[in-house]
């Protein structure tokens, strides 16, 4: 079981960390739009293997047969460790490729929420939001904490879910 959450989780934590290096790229160059939709495109993706790892271990290593309980808990181990790849990857970037990064991210939300023609009280409270994040984003700690809600939050936790309640499979499957 170890082996299948390992293999599957830096997998999953490969391919998430490949498109967030591809979304900031983008990013860098100014295309927050973009790069968010990439970047959540990956997070999507990289969570497939959350489904393959659970549906890898109870074909081949559990006789056809897991409990919505052990299924979910592989889920999330696998989910845990592509969300620990994608944590590490993403404090590389930001700390020694872009510093910056809030402030540009800050402006440009401030260009969209323009454009879009909000209402001035709702962008003076999305701008202080913006200073708030700003402010715990000074703080490593904060750094991470944000950053696992960032891939755990709905999408790492609901695929594990959803995972383990296909996959779920009390009795074993007969041989024809």
């Amino acid at each position: 079981m170890r082996k299948i959450i390992l293999t599957y989780g830096l997998i999953g934590g490969a391919v998430v960390a490949l498109f967030m290096v591809c979304s900031t790229s983008l990013a860098h160059g100014g295309s927050f739009e973009h790069s968010m939709f990439l970047g959540y495109t990956g997070m999507l993706i990289a969570n497939a293997f959350v489904f393959l790892g659970v549906k890898n271990y109870r074909d081949n290593q559990n006789d056809g047969v897991i409990t919505f309980g052990k299924a979910f808990k592989i889920g999330m181990f696998i989910s845990l460790i592509a969300a620990t790849v994608y944590v590490g990857v993403w404090l590389v970037e930001y700390y020694c490729f872009m510093p910056d990064f809030m402030d540009k991210y800050a402006s440009a939300m401030q260009k969209t929420w323009q454009k879009e023609n909000l209402p001035l009280a709702e962008i003076k409270a999305k701008t202080e939001e913006m200073k708030m994040y700003m402010e715990l984003y000074k703080s490593p700690i904060w750094v991470i904490l944000l950053t696992y809600m960032e891939i755990l939050v709905p999408i790492g936790l609901l695929v594990p879910v959803i995972s383990a309640l296909i996959l779920k499979r009390q009795v074993k499957p007969a041989i024809n």
